[in-house]
């Protein structure tokens, strides 16, 4: 692959829809977070798979915000896609759509970003195309990842000097 291959964040876009069932929620009678998160994980990993054509593996989760309860007379689909590269990263958001199946009412239930890194045959990184943004959402999480970028950065170097006090 070269460096100026090209895709659009559509091209990787993936959507993946379900129903709340009783066996997915919680005391709470709503879809159970870790439920939630396993969807976002593997949604977002089919994306940066498809925008890499290759191996991938989860560097970070940034972030997981839940904005409203998923309720169990709700579908909840997941709608994810490559919003900028690195080298060889892959950063993909994700959001989450709550559906109440009776009236139809849809709300944006939760927010996430994750970083993926594409692996070569040797499990080595290797380099991804570039994104291009076309929507204005799309321009929007482009144009904003850097900050996202720099966070990511400061957040790692302190859970590395962390991980150096923190005993086995």
């Amino acid at each position: 692959m070269t460096n100026s291959e090209e895709k659009t964040c559509k091209e990787s876009l993936v959507i993946k829809t379900s129903r709340v069932f009783p066996l997915d929620t919680n005391n709470h009678n709503t879809l159970f977070g870790g439920k939630l998160m396993s969807y976002i994980d593997d949604v977002a990993s089919i994306s940066a798979a498809m925008h890499s054509r290759c191996e991938v593996v989860t560097a970070s989760t940034d972030s997981v915000d839940f904005l409203i309860p998923i309720r169990q007379s709700d579908s909840v689909s997941l709608k994810s896609y490559v919003s900028s590269v690195g080298r060889s990263s892959m950063e993909v958001f994700v959001k989450v759509i709550a559906e109440d199946l009776k009236t139809g009412e849809r709300k944006l239930a939760a927010t996430s970003f994750l970083t993926f890194v594409a692996l070569n045959n040797q499990g080595k990184p290797q380099p991804v195309p570039k994104v291009i943004p076309e929507s204005d959402e799309e321009v929007m999480l482009f144009n904003t990842a850097q900050q996202r970028r720099n966070v990511r950065k400061e957040r790692r170097e302190h859970s590395e000097a962390f991980a150096n006090v923190v005993t086995l």
